[in-house]
Parts: structure tokens; sequence; C-alpha cells
């Protein structure tokens, strides 16, 4: 099974029974291969959407477990190709969180990712310039 990068939104709406795509997000999250793989800047802004509940942030950080989520190294070297990228992609107005991804998935050759943000991932390219598979179809 190949590897998921998971963004923000599903994160969100999985711990958070309110959101419009809880249902869509938890029914996705039980046909993709585990351990989903992000990074720091997608938790950081899932904690900030989720901070009016300390229990759902507390049940994000611990999924980060190595079953559940993981989470993928970010390093100063990266920092430099991130920036390339969110000057690539400045029209669309990218947040770091979004370009982290595309510049992991590039860096590890994954072309599937977990979001709800359909427009600007069917813009950003991953590897080999190629579109993403973006799941769920919403």
């Amino acid at each position: 099974m190949r590897p998921v990068l998971v963004d923000t939104g599903p994160l969100v709406a999985v711990l958070f029974r309110g959101d419009e795509h809880h249902e869509t997000c938890v029914n996705t999250l039980k046909k993709v291969p585990k351990p989903l793989l992000t990074c720091w800047p997608v938790i950081t802004e899932a904690a900030w959407l989720l901070r009016s509940s300390s229990a759902a942030v507390s049940r994000l950080l611990e999924g980060i477990d190595g079953n559940f989520l993981k989470l993928l190294p970010l390093s100063e070297t990266d920092a430099a190709a991130i920036a390339v990228s969110m000057k690539k992609y400045q029209d669309i107005r990218p947040q770091l969180a979004d370009v982290a991804l595309v510049h992991l998935a590039a860096r590890e050759r994954i072309g599937t990712i977990f979001t709800l943000d359909q427009r600007d991932f069917s813009i950003y390219r991953g590897s080999r310039k190629r579109a993403f598979d973006i799941i769920p179809e919403l």
C-alpha cells in the first residue's frame, strides 16, 4: 500500500465531531494505510484550529505514536526548498503547512494526500511535477 500524507483539515475533522467533513474523513481514515505521514507545521496548524478543546489537542498529540501518525522530519536544508516553493505558489497565498507537505511529497516520492483543500492541492505538484492523488473525493 502506498504511503499517504495527511493535511490539517482531515485531522481536525476526525477529532471534531462538529466538523462538516467529520463523517467523510472518518470513513476515509478507515480505508487508508497507517501510519499517516505529516509534519510539525500541520500539527501546529491543527492544534491551533482545535484550541477550544484541550482534549482534542491532546488526542492529536497522542496520535503521533508511529501507528496512527508519523512525523516526517524537516531540517534546516528543507527550509530553503520550502521557501522556494512558497515563492513559486505565491499567487495562491500558500500556507506553510501545505508547502511543507508538497516539499515532503517530492522528497519522499509520495503521490497521495488526504486533504480537504482540493483547490490548492490540485494546483500543487509533487514528485516529478505530477498532480497529487487527492482523497477523499468531495
